[in-house]
């Protein structure tokens, strides 16, 4: 509840959550108390015969978390919440199209509507519950807000963010042109798992993994405090040899990641115990292809994936520090995607570093960490400021004389 107040992803007196404990107990937090300073003695125990226990009252909207475990015995734990992009398209009366970004798809997939009733009451509880009933684990509030939900907190909440920032990206990306929707089965194709390898064998670590360990986590908290990445979704990667790369494990938390948990591949084959992410054989891929490239990150950054929901061009020609860092920006269609690795790879090189992957995010490459983060960082900000500058008229590129000028100043020695 912390980290949702904290990202301004409900009001100090809005949302709830709660978790269903092995005994069917539900803890829940209270109601009418501030969600930004909230203590772990403040949540409460609602017992199965009803009796609720420590000091404080549960959520009004207790009637519709236990609807929803009473529907669905498969679920553990429950997000509701009030993010402004999710509640806009409660306004609406739409729900957002997981579809338009198949990594959101994985997570929560296709996304229920629920009717409107009175917050706290036994209807609103059976309208969100004959919803999840039907297989939902993400149902848009008419009117209203989200709520979503998983086998455990972990997982709820994950797909709350991922969905509030789909949301987002949606919002954003409407005034750019007409989305572009992939078709069920591309959506599908993402997620074809590769043949299964067995993991490598454990070695020492070296002095350049322990500190490449240690970079990558701090890169990574720090992407996600920024809102360039979510709990869930995002890579990033550095190369530490010939054939070997570390790279962030599958869907564990940006914010608490530990050089642990990052997981080292050596010719294909990853630590024991580990999962990487689901695409490190487009890490891997680019990295065979390019010695130059030692970091890469794929990721959704709301303003830049916009420009890929949308099938616009990016232009990077907007002030020195875009072009200079950035380059140039390739688009990288859903079909060119699902080609294969190695075909995004050729997407990619140290004098193109960035590739806008349709329905999918961005690729950025660099020659470190340091600078690939930076590159991040700028794209976003570049994509921002061109969305922000609509409100305001036509956006003029610098132009050509500009651009050979910045060519000769910082890529002439290259």
């Amino acid at each position: 509840m912390a980290r949702i107040y904290a990202y301004q992803l409900t009001t100090t007196s809005g949302g709830n959550l709660s978790v269903r404990a092995d005994n069917g107990d539900i803890w829940i937090t209270p109601a009418a108390l501030d969600k930004g300073d909230l203590r772990p003695e403040q949540v409460v125990c609602v017992r199965t015969d009803g009796a609720a226990e420590r000091a404080h009252r549960p959520s009004s909207e207790l009637p519709f978390h236990r609807a929803i475990y009473q529907a669905r015995p498969d679920l553990g734990a429950i997000v509701h919440a009030h993010p402004v992009n999710l509640v806009a398209f409660s306004l609406v009366h739409q729900a957002p199209d997981t579809k338009l970004l198949p990594p959101v798809y994985r997570l929560c997939g296709e996304v229920g509507f629920a009717p409107y009733a009175l917050p706290g009451s036994e209807q609103l509880g059976a309208n969100i519950a004959q919803t999840f009933a039907r297989g939902f684990s993400c149902v848009i509030l008419e009117n209203h807000g989200v709520v979503t939900a998983g086998k455990n907190l972990r997982e709820a909440f994950q797909r709350f963010e991922a969905l509030e920032a789909l949301a987002r990206m949606i919002i954003k990306a409407k005034p750019l042109g007409p989305l572009h929707v992939p078709t069920t089965e591309q959506v599908q194709s993402f997620f074809t798992p590769g043949a299964a390898r067995p993991p490598r064998k454990a070695a020492p670590a070296s002095a350049k993994e322990t500190e490449l360990r240690a970079q990558l986590c701090r890169f990574v908290q720090r992407g996600y405090q920024q809102r360039l990445l979510v709990s869930a979704l995002g890579s990033f990667s550095a190369r530490i040899g010939n054939d070997a790369f570390l790279i962030t494990p599958h869907e564990q938390d940006r914010l608490t990641l530990t050089p642990a948990d990052i997981v080292l591949v050596q010719d294909g084959l990853a630590e024991p115990d580990k999962q990487p992410s689901t695409v490190t054989a487009f890490h891997r891929a680019i990295y065979q292809r390019h010695p130059g490239i030692n970091a890469v990150i794929m990721a959704c950054p709301e303003h830049a994936t916009a420009f890929g929901l949308c099938r616009q061009p990016l232009e990077i020609r907007t002030i020195p520090e875009s072009y200079v860092v950035l380059r140039r920006v390739s688009r990288v269609s859903v079909e060119t995607q699902l080609a294969g690795a190695d075909t995004v790879a050729a997407t990619v090189s140290p004098q193109q570093p960035v590739a806008i992957l349709e329905n999918h995010g961005v690729v950025v490459t660099g020659s470190s960490v340091l600078n690939t983060y930076d590159r991040l960082e700028v794209l976003e900000y570049t994509a921002q400021s061109l969305i922000h500058s609509r409100a305001l008229g036509e956006a003029i590129a610098i132009s050509e004389p500009m651009v050979q000028q910045l060519e000769k100043a910082f890529f002439s020695s290259m």
